[in-house]
């Protein structure tokens, strides 16, 4: 499947262009992983789309075909592994193999800790980590020639956010497996590229579908980046071995200033990006979750009211290797003061 595979312990592979690519994508029926797909398909990549709403896969599936794409469908819950071994098993019965297989299945919960039930984080787990997992393990036994393993993380892989906490840790524990599967393929000298895809705030139906034990409506805190981003940072990591990358230089000061100033991100956090994943609405009236039911309906946006970027700059310049970090904190930390001093402000005001 690869060319240009070197011997001894630091393998490293040569991936096909994508037009000639098998992709592999789970969470295909909305979001980051329809966009994902239909990209890749567009691209010339043949794509099997998984996910639990076999009504949807058959329409994403049509629509692909209809625009001169290849790609087919497998009805799959990620958090069962049987269910995953099919999405493999289907692959190499219509293509005879994979060369890219992205994990994208994830649930989301609203909501403080003490309030979810212990139930609900569980069936969070199994799906985003329980899944991701399963995938990377059915994708280590289709990509022995070599190939790519696309994990998506998220920002909160480096640094948790309040009223997303459930979401937070099981993005953190997708981080850790990731890196350690990706230390014990190099070691091995296996030829398998393992790449953590870390987006910031996405216009995805994400609020819409998660579990929202708060009083008001869920949505995503500033700035918010389009699905696209995501998909071409993916498909850029299938063609362009490399070990992670954020999505969204907002999405990177949000992770600096968490490594670097602590504290001063526990207060904003407290003070902005908690206050900003809530609407001014109350939420939907017996809404359904992902948790609960297949939540994928072919959206690939979301709701999100404010200002949403269609590309970023940071990723771009860090996919083609340039390092733009210090200007990127720099830049941080100027915001964080500003939402900080802005904050305060409005606290004078209010007395």
């Amino acid at each position: 499947m690869f060319q240009g595979l070197t011997s001894g312990r630091e393998t490293e592979t040569e991936p096909k262009p994508l037009e000639e690519q098998v992709i592999v994508i789970t969470g295909a029926s909305s979001g980051i992983g329809l966009t994902t797909a239909r990209m890749a398909a567009d691209r010339g990549a043949r794509v099997v789309l998984a996910a639990r709403s076999e009504d949807v896969l058959r329409e994403a599936v049509a629509g692909i075909e209809a625009d001169g794409g290849d790609a087919t469908s497998v009805v799959a819950d990620v958090g069962n592994r049987e269910d995953v071994r099919e999405i493999a098993r289907v692959a190499e019965e219509t293509y005879g193999g994979v060369d890219t297989w992205i994990n994208g299945a994830a649930v989301s919960i609203y909501g403080r800790l003490e309030e979810i039930p212990v139930e609900e984080m569980r069936e969070q787990f199994d799906t985003n980590v329980w899944g991701l997992l399963y995938g990377s393990l059915e994708a280590l036994d289709v990509l022995e020639e070599g190939g790519t393993i696309i994990n998506v993380g998220s920002i909160v892989s480096d640094r948790s956010i309040m009223l997303q906490g459930s979401y937070s840790a099981s993005k953190q524990a997708v981080k850790a497996f990731t890196d350690a599967l990706r230390m014990e393929l190099e070691e091995e000298g296996r030829p398998i590229t393992v790449t953590l895809v870390k987006p910031g705030a996405i216009d995805t139906p994400y609020p819409q579908n998660a579990e929202n034990h708060m009083d008001e409506a869920a949505t995503v805190p500033a700035p918010v980046y389009a699905p696209d981003t995501v998909a071409r940072a993916i498909l850029h990591a299938a063609e362009h071995p490399q070990r992670e990358v954020t999505v969204g230089g907002g999405g990177k000061q949000f992770t600096l200033l968490g490594k670097y100033t602590p504290k001063l991100m526990d207060t904003l956090m407290k003070t902005v990006f908690g206050p900003q994943q809530r609407k001014d609405e109350p939420p939907r009236p017996d809404a359904e979750s992902g948790l609960e039911v297949p939540a994928g309906d072919l959206e690939e946006r979301g709701d999100y009211e404010g200002y949403v970027a269609e590309s970023s700059l940071y990723t771009r310049l860090r996919q083609r290797g340039r390092t733009p970090g210090k200007a990127t904190f720099g830049f941080g930390l100027g915001l964080a003061g500003l939402a900080y001093a802005g904050y305060r402000m409005m606290r004078r005001r209010a007395r």
